[in-house]
């Protein structure tokens, strides 16, 4: 076949668009290049970041402890239920040897993204799951002794949950945090105001946080330090169960202001409060919580167990008796799963019987 003949006009013209073919290509390379720089760059800016965190993964197959009618539950497959702790460290550390000041159960929706938060005890009377000489006593010494592990394995053992990860945070931490975000604002009683300045001189002291003394009631702006001693009274009215209602109530205040915050703001959160985390969640399942974070709402709070009663129990000292672990499992699963006729596994049958054994209380006394 013969060679087509072109006009020189005609050679100019595919010449041209030749040209602008590879320019084009070239244009399209760049932009992807640019794209993929950005992405490197976004990348390594983060791996920067979450390089702060102290992220210790938890192999839930060989580290964990799950009833066995808890494996099979498909409710909580619908929901991510993640174990705050709040470490009263006097070093900063965060691992065992510490006890767990605030111990709470994150529980959020996965469809709705609804969180719910309830607070354990921290006095509360359960199985310490040890490996070796499982015993009863207060929860958070599962902390001190074992760790986040021990202590979610004594949520998994005791009330029937799945729960796979925890973050762990020391005062320094959430001090930072209210500080970052410009404090929060709550309503202050005089016998609040008074332990608030008493508890200012020791959380300062663990802290190296300057002191600003409290001189109002009513409505106040309060700084990190201030909300963190608020945090922690115990010896008003309520003891321990108030004491975890302020606790609860200063993290959907953090949340609210979180929530609000700029761009510039939450990096220079990131920077001050990373180094004081420790977390089991991997940085893949940190982006994957982060990218609904706008979506999250704080739908409500509560203590467990719902019915109790103090005793001291001998050398183990003043205990939040759960009267009837059974019932009060059966009720923590209809407020956080809407599960109402939840049937709590053999395991937490056992435990409940076990406690009234111990302490010789039941329901009704």
């Amino acid at each position: 076949m013969a060679k087509k003949e072109y006009t020189q006009e005609q050679k100019k013209k595919r010449a041209a668009k030749r040209k602008a073919r590879r320019r084009k290509r070239k244009r399209i390379l760049l932009v992807f290049e640019g794209v993929l720089l950005v992405l490197l760059f976004v990348a390594a800016y983060m791996a920067l970041k979450f390089s702060k965190l102290d992220i210790s993964p938890i192999d839930p197959d060989k580290e964990l402890i799950f009833n066995e009618e808890v494996k099979e539950n498909v409710v909580l497959k619908e929901y991510t239920n993640i174990a705050l702790f709040g470490i009263d460290s006097r070093d900063e550390s965060l691992g065992d040897g510490n006890r767990s000041d605030t111990m709470m159960i994150a529980s959020i929706n996965n469809k709705t993204h609804q969180v719910k938060i309830v607070s354990v005890y921290r006095d509360t009377f359960l199985l310490i799951p040890r490996e070796e000489n499982a015993y009863y006593d207060k929860s958070n010494l599962a902390y001190f002794y074992g760790g986040p592990k021990m202590s979610i394995n004594l949520m998994n053992t005791n009330l029937d949950l799945d729960i796979t990860d925890y973050v762990s945070v020391n005062f320094s931490a959430l001090i930072d945090t209210i500080d970052t975000l410009g404090g929060i604002d709550i309503e202050i009683n005089e016998y609040e105001r008074e332990y608030i300045n008493g508890y200012m001189t020791e959380t300062s002291k663990i802290t190296g946080k300057k002191i600003v003394p409290l001189y109002e009631t009513g409505l106040v702006h309060l700084n990190g330090l201030q909300a963190t001693s608020y945090c922690r009274i115990r010896q008003t009215k309520g003891d321990d169960y108030r004491r975890t209602e302020r606790q609860r109530l200063v993290i959907s205040k953090i949340v609210e202001k979180a929530k609000k915050a700029d761009l510039f703001t939450l990096n220079s959160l990131i920077d001050k409060v990373f180094p004081n985390i420790s977390t089991s969640l991997e940085i893949s399942e940190i982006y994957s919580l982060a990218k609904d974070v706008a979506k999250y709402e704080l739908a409500d709070n509560t203590g467990f167990p719902f019915e109790l009663q103090s005793k001291v129990m001998g050398k183990k000292g003043d205990c939040v008796i759960p009267l009837n672990l059974e019932k009060n499992v059966a009720e923590l699963h209809a407020w956080l799963f809407g599960a109402e006729e939840y049937q709590v596994s053999s395991s937490v049958k056992a435990i409940s019987e076990k406690i009234k054994e111990e302490t010789g209380l039941t329901a009704g006394e």
